[in-house]
């Protein structure tokens, strides 16, 4: 059993609440998503933005990242300080919907988050992403 002491240098997890969860991750602009391509998974990264917990970016059609639309996803948003050797992570998982020609409000309200892609060429294809779980974590890792 290690002793307090050792317990300390060893670093410390946290389990975010939902509430911190989401205040992180409407604290960046830039997330990756993981969805399966075929029989492979493919990993994005995406300039994006929040309402709440759901996540919202925009892509061009006929790209890999349209594909997304009705599938299982994963979007992590994480940040590391190399000083401080402290992080965290927060992980949403829930299903991809094309909101792009949504007439309704909350696709109007979607549609309307500040998301700049940083990908080149025409990126006017809106997708959410609707959470089903919704977690994170703080950690600190011990002395190097």
């Amino acid at each position: 059993m290690p002793t307090s002491d050792e317990a300390s240098s060893a670093g410390s997890l946290e389990i975010l609440s939902e509430h911190q969860c989401r205040e992180l991750l409407a604290s960046r602009s830039v997330g990756r998503i993981a969805f399966p391509f075929g029989d492979e998974t493919e990993i994005f990264p995406v300039n994006y933005a929040t309402d709440g917990a759901i996540v919202v970016f925009r892509t061009a059609p006929g790209t890999k990242l349209a594909q997304s639309v009705q599938s299982r996803v994963a979007f992590e948003v994480d940040d590391w300080d190399i000083e401080a050797k402290a992080g965290w992570s927060v992980v949403l998982k829930g299903v991809a919907q094309e909101v792009t020609a949504g007439a309704d409000p909350f696709s109007k309200a979607l549609r309307a988050r500040k998301v700049d892609p940083l990908a080149p060429g025409e990126r006017e294809h809106w997708i959410a992403v609707y959470p089903a779980l919704l977690s994170g974590r703080r950690f600190r890792s011990g002395p190097g």
